[in-house]
């Protein structure tokens, strides 16, 4: 009797189990679809930007634009963006894991003489980039609550002021890229400075356009802009790659809960029947001995 109660009892927890993961599926399926949304409507303003930002940098511009200055690189600031809720699988190991090991791949050297530094987005980046004992310039949980563009810009104008104060001279951001629910691709991108695209054929120039004041001033103006937008996606992309992670992730705890209650309901029978006959041979058994 005492394994049927223990059986039943584990029955009781993951069903409780299952419930709990089917709801937070459904509504990381609902999160999902906003974020999504979000996505698609910044996505081509972001594109655009970048084209234009572009187009104008193919042209002969003044070598002393900041963001475009390359210095020699001594220090550099690696951006990880995840989450601050767990529950979504390997979506925050991963791209804790991906952010040393890109570091390890590129800035080896800096790396050991203790010349990179993190800033974590998101408590569970936080959590596992401290126990790598990397050195740290900075966290930001609380933009990840609700992402506004308000909060962005000053995440944004806090990186290009480091890096327009010298204290680091290249600035990556490490994500996780929404594909689909089930596929987030890890991603690095330098963010500071930024890269002019190599010229071609199909790039659009801007040497038909009359600047006014100037080309220079226009980008001086527009990059930072563009900055913000692009940092903004970033975040709304790795949002809804935490979502999708998520929502899989509870799935799978769903299924597996759901094969868990098979296994455990077939055990609980055969118990139940082997507790049953046990009786009944224990009846006949008393039975026979009272004939007796």
């Amino acid at each position: 009797m005492a394994k049927l109660k223990e059986i039943r009892k584990r029955i009781a927890s993951i069903k409780n189990t299952r419930q709990v993961t089917s709801a937070m599926k459904m509504v990381s399926a609902a999160k999902l679809k906003k974020a999504q949304d979000r996505i698609l409507q910044i996505a081509p303003y972001d594109m655009k930007m970048r084209e234009i930002v572009q187009s104008l940098s193919l042209e002969e511009t003044d070598s002393d634009i900041p963001y475009f200055v390359q210095p020699a690189i001594q220090n550099v600031l690696v951006v990880v963006v995840g989450s601050n809720q767990g529950l979504c699988g390997g979506f925050n190991s991963n791209v804790v894991r991906f952010s040393i090991a890109h570091v390890i791949n590129h800035y080896d050297d800096l790396f050991g003489k203790g010349n990179v530094s993190f800033f974590a987005v998101g408590r569970q980046i936080e959590r596992g980039l401290k126990s790598h004992s990397v050195n740290f310039e900075g966290e930001e949980t609380q933009l990840l609550t609700d992402i506004s563009y308000e909060e962005v810009t000053l995440l944004a104008q806090k990186l290009v002021k480091l890096f327009a104060e010298g204290k680091y001279q290249r600035i990556d951001v490490v994500y996780n890229k929404f594909k689909n629910a089930a596929v987030q691709v890890l991603t690095a991108e330098q963010y500071l400075p930024v890269m002019k695209p190599a010229k071609s054929e199909d790039t659009l120039q801007a040497s038909n356009f009359i600047f006014e004041p100037s080309q220079n001033s226009i980008l001086e103006s527009l990059i930072p802009q563009w900055l913000i937008m692009h940092l903004f996606r970033i975040l709304l992309d790795s949002n809804t790659a935490e979502q999708g992670a998520r929502m899989t992730a509870m799935h799978q705890a769903t299924d597996n809960a759901t094969e868990l209650l098979k296994d455990l309901s077939v055990k609980y029978n055969n118990a139940r029947q082997m507790a049953i006959t046990n009786d009944i041979v224990e009846i006949t058994a008393g039975a026979e001995a009272l004939k007796g």
